[in-house]
């Protein structure tokens, strides 16, 4: 059974433009549909009964390019996702996402997982579209 996912996209900006924007957890919401706020703390994220309160960990390191994220749950299940923006020449990047399985019962994991996957690939053009314009 999968349980993680690897996408990544190609975006005409420089990585450090990149890395800036994705590392600020507040422009999630901007770029992604699973939150409808993110600050450096805490995230409403966007489930289908409404919006879910979450901690919110968002870990960076500029001279690698990574930003990673610890997402705790209500009920003590984490989350995690981690991603990096790798230069593509002086101006270009390439951003790449890891995609984790989310911390549902097995038996919903493959149909969770596959939904994500499908929204993730479009947050990623969406990324782009929004970069790059």
């Amino acid at each position: 059974m999968k349980t993680h996912d690897v996408q990544s996209i190609e975006i005409a900006k420089p990585a450090l433009k990149v890395f800036d924007f994705v590392a600020d957890p507040k422009n999630l919401p901007k770029w992604t549909n699973a939150f409808a706020q993110a600050d450096d703390q805490t995230a409403k994220l966007v489930t289908p009964d409404g919006t879910l309160p979450i901690k919110l960990d968002t870990n960076t390191n500029q001279e690698l390019g990574t930003v990673d994220w610890r997402m705790t749950f209500p009920d003590g299940t984490v989350g995690t996702a981690y991603s990096r923006v790798t230069p593509n020449g002086d101006a270009g990047s390439i951003y790449s996402f890891t995609l984790m399985a989310p911390p549902v019962p097995l038996e919903m994991l493959e149909g969770a997982l596959a939904e994500q996957i499908k929204i993730l690939g479009e947050e990623l053009i969406a990324l782009k579209e929004m970069l790059e314009a």
